[in-house]
C-alpha cells in the first residue's frame, strides 16, 4: 500500500511581521487535515518587507503561500490575501463558505442565499474598500504625528492631516462603520457574524482591518460593530494563531498598529 502521507499537499505560509498575513494563520488552523508550516520574515528598518520575499513572489509581498504536492512539478505560489483564502477554502475548508443556493434553485440567477451573497461581498470589501480606508488613515496619522516628521514642520503637517480627516476620512469612517454596524444588526438568522451564525472565511479576512483599526471606531456609536470586533479578537482560532506565531518566532506578537 502506498504511503498516503507522501501524496498529501503541504502549504508553506510566508509570514511577515506586522502584516496582513496573520489572518492566513487563523485560516490555516481551520483547514481540516492539512499539513502546513510557516516561514517568518522580519521588516527592514525602513519598515519595508525584506528582499528575500521577492524570491517567493515577484511582488515581494506577504502573505504568500507555496503549495507543494507530488502532483506538481514545482510549488504553486499564490499571493494576495483573498485569493489565498479562497484557494484554501476551495480545497481544504469548504465549511467556511456559506451554502451558495437555496434549495431547488441551484445555478439560477437570484437563487443565491443571503449568507453567500454577503460572503462574496465581504471577500472583496475587506481588501478593496475597508483596507484602503485604513491605509489612508494610517498615512494621515503619520503625516500628522509620525516619528519621522521634524518637529519644526509638525504644526504644518498636523494641519494637513487634520484637513484630510475633516474632508475625507471622518465622513468615510462614519459611512463604513455605520454600514457595518447595520449589517451586523441584520445578519441572517440573527447571527453574530457578518454572514450569519457561523464563522466564515470572510469574517477571518475582515478581522485584520477591524482589529488593526479598532482605535478609530467609537464603541458607543457602533455597538454591534464593537461586539463583533470583540468576538473576532476573542475567538479561539484567532488567539491560537497569535500563540502559534509567538512559538515560531520566539517574539511577542505585534499587530500592524
Amino acid at each position: 500500500m502506498a504511503d498516503n502521507q507522501s501524496t498529501q499537499p503541504k502549504v508553506i505560509l510566508h509570514w511577515l511581521e506586522k502584516s496582513r498575513s496573520q489572518r492566513v494563520v487563523w485560516l490555516l488552523q481551520e483547514c481540516k487535515g492539512l499539513d502546513w508550516d510557516v516561514k517568518t520574515y522580519k521588516r527592514q528598518p525602513n519598515q519595508l518587507a525584506p528582499p528575500t520575499l521577492k524570491e517567493v513572489h515577484p511582488l515581494g509581498k506577504s502573505p504568500a503561500i507555496s503549495v507543494e504536492s507530488s502532483k506538481l512539478s514545482k510549488p504553486l505560489v499564490l499571493a494576495e490575501s483573498a485569493a489565498i483564502i479562497e484557494y484554501l477554502c476551495d480545497h481544504f475548508a469548504p465549511h467556511l463558505v456559506p451554502t451558495r443556493y437555496r434549495d431547488g434553485e441551484d445555478g439560477q440567477v437570484g437563487g443565491e442565499t443571503e449568507s453567500w451573497l454577503r460572503y462574496r461581498f465581504y471577500m472583496h470589501y475587506a481588501e478593496g474598500s475597508l483596507m484602503t480606508l485604513l491605509m489612508l488613515t494610517l498615512f494621515a496619522d503619520n503625516i500628522s504625528n509620525g516619528p519621522s516628521v521634524p518637529w519644526l514642520i509638525k504644526p504644518l503637517t498636523r494641519l494637513i492631516g487634520n484637513q484630510v480627516y475633516s474632508l475625507f476620512l471622518t465622513p468615510n469612517h462614519k459611512t463604513h462603520f455605520g454600514f457595518l454596524n447595520s449589517q451586523l444588526a441584520s445578519s441572517p438568522d440573527g447571527g453574530r457574524y457578518l454572514c450569519g451564525n457561523e464563522l466564515t472565511a470572510a469574517d477571518i479576512l475582515m478581522s485584520f482591518p477591524l482589529i488593526a483599526g479598532k482605535s478609530k471606531i467609537d464603541r458607543a456609536e457602533y455597538p454591534k460593530l464593537a461586539a463583533y470586533m470583540d468576538l473576532l479578537e476573542s475567538h479561539e482560532g484567532y488567539q491560537a494563531s497569535i500563540k502559534k506565531i509567538e512559538e515560531i518566532s520566539g517574539e511577542p506578537f505585534k499587530a500592524m498598529l
